[in-house]
């Protein structure tokens, strides 16, 4: 006879509950209550700090162009995480999927980000009219 220790994959069900209490933590399940991943749209961040110094375990400021990034996603508890986002004046963080962070940050390797100062969409300049 087997000793069993009650951590055996096919014993998990008694440490889950019924199916009623699922949370929509589950990755396969969705729901209101997904899990969700933080991104900064850098091109419209502004560099104003404040992410970094409300939660500096989640954001942190990028040195070549001084605009924040995440670098860790489950670095401070999610109350730090909603405040920073919540004074964020340009408002350019974000709560996604991580099924769509994975796209965005494909996305993002594609584009110019200048430093702070520069315009970043500079319009076509047309010859004064005569």
């Amino acid at each position: 006879m087997l000793d069993r220790s009650g951590q055996e994959p096919e014993l998990g069900g008694i440490l889950r509950g019924s199916p009623q209490a699922r949370t929509g933590f589950e990755p396969e399940l969705g729901g209101q209550f997904r899990q969700k991943g933080v991104y900064v749209d850098e091109v419209s961040c502004i560099g104003c700090k404040h992410c970094a110094h409300v939660a500096p375990n989640t954001f942190y400021i990028e040195e070549s162009y001084g605009r924040a990034r995440v670098i860790n996603q489950t670095g401070d508890e999610e109350n730090l995480v909603d405040e920073a986002i919540d004074t964020c004046p340009a408002d350019c963080i974000h709560r996604v999927d991580y099924t769509e962070l994975n796209k965005l940050e494909q996305a993002r390797k594609n584009q110019t980000i200048k430093p702070l100062g520069f315009p970043q969409n500079r319009p076509k300049r047309s010859k004064p009219k005569a």
